[in-house]
């Protein structure tokens, strides 16, 4: 990398973008660096899809020829992680573990035994064994980093998030990595309307909403939050207190066909059990919770004014974006050029000494949240600056919330075990510890069961060692 002074840009930086053949994410990525004129370098695209990596090399080196564009960047294809990693000074990680049918098993199978899941992407049976998946295939990508990159900043966006920061760590302790997600900035923007209808002011922009973030990734919540000095704890109770029942910011709608949507009730529901603001996305916030609660079933969900996803939706969402990419790569479509709404691209700016920023991330717990374990993967704020992440002291979770909160810590270590060590047990275990699954069925021979079916069910790929771990109900 190369900093000049009078201009105050970084130039011929090194990114290595693991996952770079994705379908949608990576062309707002692209735009991301595009839009940004104080950075410019490479980016190596490595992808086990090859194809779709070339088509992304495409897209992104039309993004760069754009009039338009201020930040440059050279996009090529990687033929080997090694390649990709070698030198880099920057590492994005997103990944799709396995196939939508894989997914299909992770997140309806479940519902076998009256266990709905609305994302199942990060904790109840469907996170579990997504991780399985996803774990074996972040050692060598963290080995990969130890042996090429060593430096490197590392950022992760594959689900399950805590786990992904966490097993970088645990193969490649000296790794620099964290993890970003952008469900604390949907509840920031809600902030911004509740302020400004209070407050009789425009719609702040999120980031003038300053909020104190604890707990772990897709259950986050603030414990202060304020605009301008107001504290908006007592603003928002008076909200929660007037939309409770219809919800807030979404119109009506059939909600068994909802995707991302949400009314926001489920964390008007939990502000007012616990007292903190839920920071989440009400999809996430659910899967969190005893099953029988906000996700019994779904005319529950529905009541809720939130959405089931559907696996169905999923792949139907990625044949148009299948589509839109050959579109793109043969000039038959105009790019799109939306930003991601992420905020990697500022983290980058600050990490390169151009700025200093404070955002919500993922990182081994080193103290910030002093009542959950040393190590665990917490999500609190973080003072970013040249080639420095200080974590936020963000303070204890109050303790109901804590009471919460520990069922998932605690799954988070048995998945890992599970993961590395093809730890059938270990994955039953933690279902019997999840609140979603212990809620809605105590049979512990069903659970059992349902284990190894969806083991079965995404054998494909998983580790050759679960053949040898072998079932436990003699139904595989």
């Amino acid at each position: 990398m190369q900093y000049n002074k009078t201009e105050h840009t970084v130039s011929g930086i090194k990114l290595a973008y693991i996952g770079g053949g994705s379908r949608g994410w990576a062309w707002k990525f692209m735009t991301d660096l595009a839009i940004e004129p104080a950075m410019s370098g490479e980016v190596a695209l490595y992808d086990i899809d090859r194809p779709a990596a070339e088509a992304n090399e495409i897209i992104g080196n039309k993004i760069d020829a754009m009039p338009e564009t201020a930040g440059h960047w050279r996009y090529r294809v990687a033929d080997t992680l090694a390649e990709a990693l070698r030198g880099a000074d920057f590492v994005v990680i997103s990944i799709l573990p396995g196939t939508f049918d894989e997914m299909a098993v992770d997140v309806h199978l479940p519902e076998r035994l009256g266990i709905w899941q609305s994302v199942g992407d990060t904790a109840g049976p469907g996170g579990i064994i997504r991780a399985l998946r996803t774990l074996p295939m972040y050692v060598p990508i963290a080995e990969g980093i130890r042996d090429h990159c060593p430096g490197a900043w590392v950022i992760n966006y594959t689900n399950p998030m805590s786990l992904c920061v966490q097993v970088l760590y645990h193969v490649f302790p000296g790794v620099k990595a964290f993890g970003c997600c952008h469900e604390v900035f949907g509840t920031q923007k809600l902030l911004a309307a509740v302020a400004a209808e209070a407050l009789g002011v425009p719609a702040p922009a999120r980031r003038d909403i300053r909020v104190n973030v604890v707990g772990i990734n897709h259950f986050t919540w603030f414990t202060e939050a304020s605009y301008e000095g107001v504290d908006l704890f007592p603003v928002y109770r008076a909200f929660v207190d007037r939309y409770y029942e219809q919800g807030f910011d979404e119109p009506d709608k059939n909600w068994a066909n909802s995707t991302f949507e949400c009314a926001h009730r489920v964390k008007f529901d939990l502000f007012r059990r616990y007292g903190a603001i839920a920071a989440a996305g009400d999809r996430h916030l659910a899967e969190f919770m005893p099953g029988d609660e906000y996700l019994n079933d779904p005319a529950t969900v529905r009541r809720w004014k939130f959405g089931l996803t559907t696996v169905d939706w999923r792949k139907a969402d990625l044949a148009e974006r299948r589509a839109k990419s050959r579109a793109y790569v043969e000039g038959r479509r105009a790019i799109d050029r939306e930003p991601s709404g992420e905020e990697g691209i500022l983290l980058m700016k600050a990490l390169v000494g151009l700025t200093r920023t404070v955002s919500n991330v993922n990182l081994p717990n080193a103290g910030q949240i002093p009542n959950l374990p040393l190590g665990a993967v917490v999500e609190t704020n973080a003072v970013f600056t040249k080639n420095s992440i200080k974590p936020v002291l963000a303070g204890p979770l109050p303790g109901a919330i804590l009471a919460l909160t520990l069922p998932h810590v605690q799954n988070h270590e048995r998945t890992l075990k599970a993961a590395l060590t093809c730890d059938r047990e270990a994955v039953v275990q933690a279902f019997l510890n999840d609140p979603n699954t212990r809620a809605k069925c105590t049979d512990e021979a069903a659970i059992r069961a349902l284990v190894d079916d969806m083991i079965h069910g995404t054998a494909a790929y998983l580790p050759a060692g679960w053949q040898a771990s072998g079932p436990q109900t003699g139904k595989e």
